[in-house]
């Protein structure tokens, strides 16, 4: 058996061409979506990042400003930045780009974004409205991983699935939103105690530890899906969580990496900052609309 390889730029594309077409609607009524990058201090991984958020952005017809900001400046300064971002109508989404310095803790800046321009879906009530299966803006990773499996021929109601990792932002998410779809969840971490025994009675296995050849062919039922959220550097390549060569002879789909979950991802956060952007102009209408 050799694995179907799911083609993730594939389905980012077709993602890409609804929010464009969204993207197109509001802008005709006055409200052209907007992403604001925040970055702090001298960073090459996160200028890297942004530059690719930018180009998927103008491809998805939604519009992008990069702010840089000194890595001298203070938790309470970029606070008071958010706030204003926040209270900007012409601002539709909020990027914070990681690493930050030391001083700055990353999870006081998601909280400080204001939940209807939580575009990451990184603030504590976007993570939180997953249990409760309101999908409004979640968190991009965990969401693409989770549209990547369903557009698999798979009955997504008493699916068997195994989630290794247990990351708030990736693992905990998806567990969740396989449960809403119905699926039969396990999650493995890094003290279960016999991981592959989980594995290997699951359809669907989804991966996101940031260990390379974690999860090995054998480790596998035979057809079964397997989504890679790993992202490793070995060698100057860019690797999963799997080992592909022998996961690709087991498995009946796999994700590549590069090219599987990274360019849905992206279409993720693009979907949402136009879904955001469609938030915001219904609850401007609704809250300063002239009486009648």
């Amino acid at each position: 058996m050799t694995a179907t390889l799911i083609d993730g730029k594939a389905i980012a594309a077709r993602m890409r061409d609804e929010t464009r077409a969204e993207a197109a609607r509001l802008t005709a009524l006055g409200w052209a979506p907007k992403l604001v990058s925040i970055s702090v201090g001298d960073v090459a991984a996160a200028e890297l990042y942004v530059r690719n958020q930018q180009k998927s952005a103008e491809a998805a017809g939604v519009g992008f400003e990069a702010r840089n900001y000194p890595e001298s400046i203070s938790l309470e300064q970029l606070q008071g930045v958010l706030a204003g971002l926040n209270a900007d109508p012409r601002v539709n989404g909020i990027i914070i780009q990681r690493p930050l310095p030391a001083h700055i803790p990353v999870k006081a800046l998601q909280k400080a974004v204001h939940p209807m321009k939580d575009v990451e879906g990184m603030h504590p009530s976007s993570i939180g409205n997953i249990v409760y299966n309101d999908l409004t803006l979640g968190p991009c990773t965990a969401v693409a991983a989770v549209e990547i499996l369903k557009t698999l021929p798979l009955k997504m109601e008493g699916l068997d699935v195994c989630v290794i990792g247990h990351s708030e932002i990736v693992g905990k998410p998806i567990a969740f939103l396989m449960m809403g779809l119905g699926a039969t969840v396990t999650v493995c971490h890094h003290m279960t105690r016999q991981v592959a025994v989980h594995s290997r009675a699951a359809d669907a296995v989804f991966v996101a530890v940031g260990k390379p050849g974690l999860v090995r062919g054998e480790m596998l039922k035979p057809g079964a899906a397997l989504i890679d959220i790993g992202i490793n550097r070995v060698d100057g390549k860019t690797v999963g969580d799997a080992d592909f060569a022998s996961c690709k002879d087991v498995a009946g789909w796999i994700t590549p990496v590069p090219g599987g979950v990274g360019p849905v991802t992206v279409s993720i956060l693009m979907k949402n900052a136009v879904l955001a952007t469609a938030m915001q102009m219904d609850h401007y209408r609704s809250a300063f609309a002239a009486a009648v």
